[in-house]
C-alpha cells in the first residue's frame, strides 16, 4: 500500500455513505417514530466546493429517508442512490456513467454494508467511530465521527493534496 498522502494525489471521484458518515450514527426518534439526522454544515460546504471543482460525488445509502436525499440534491450531488444495502452494484453504475475506474474513488464508508465497496475501490476511508471490520480495510480513519467533520476532512486533505483547495486570499467567491 502506498503512503496515504501519495494515494490522495489519485483521487478523482468521491462516494459517500448517508448513516454514520454524512449524518450521524445516533438515532433520535421523532413522534411518529421516523429517524431525525443531523449532518454536519462544514461538510456540506465541502461537498459544494468539490462539486464545483468537477469532482463527481456519490451518495449510496441503506435508507430511504427524503430528506438526506433532498440536502444532496442541494448540495449538488447528481448520483444519488437509496434503498441501496447491495452497494458495490451502485458504485460499478457510479463508475460506468462516470467513466471512472476504482482506483481513482475514494469511498468513506462506517458500517457492514459498505465492505464489498470499500474493498475494490482505490482509497477506501471512514469515520473515526467506524465499525472495526471498516476501519481494518480503510487506509485512511478520520479523527471526526459520522456527521461531524470526517467528510470535510477527507475532501480537504484530497483537494489540498491536488492544489485545488481554498485559498482565501486568491479565491473567485463569485464561485458560491
Amino acid at each position: 500500500m502506498a503512503f496515504f498522502k501519495e494515494e490522495l494525489m489519485k483521487v478523482k471521484a468521491f462516494v459517500f455513505d448517508v448513516d454514520g458518515v454524512l449524518s450521524k450514527a445516533t438515532q433520535v426518534l421523532s413522534s411518529d417514530g421516523e429517524t431525525i439526522r443531523t449532518s454536519n454544515l462544514k461538510d456540506g460546504f465541502a461537498l459544494v466546493y468539490a462539486i464545483r471543482m468537477g469532482y463527481p460525488v456519490c451518495v449510496i445509502t441503506g435508507g430511504k429517508t427524503i430528506e438526506a436525499i433532498h440536502r444532496c440534491k442541494k448540495i449538488g450531488v447528481e448520483d444519488i442512490y437509496v434503498g441501496s444495502l447491495k452497494k458495490l452494484p451502485r458504485l460499478y453504475d457510479f463508475l460506468e456513467k462516470n467513466d471512472l475506474k476504482a482506483e481513482n474513488v475514494m469511498y468513506m464508508g462506517d458500517d457492514l454494508p459498505d465492505y464489498p465497496a470499500m474493498k475494490v475501490v482505490g482509497v477506501p476511508v471512514c469515520p473515526n467511530d467506524a465499525a472495526t471490520e471498516i476501519k481494518s480495510i480503510s487506509h485512511y480513519i478520520s479523527d471526526k465521527n459520522g456527521g461531524e467533520g470526517c467528510v470535510r476532512d477527507v475532501l480537504e486533505q484530497v483537494m489540498r493534496a491536488q492544489g485545488k483547495w481554498i485559498d482565501c486570499e486568491k479565491m473567485d467567491w463569485d464561485l458560491f
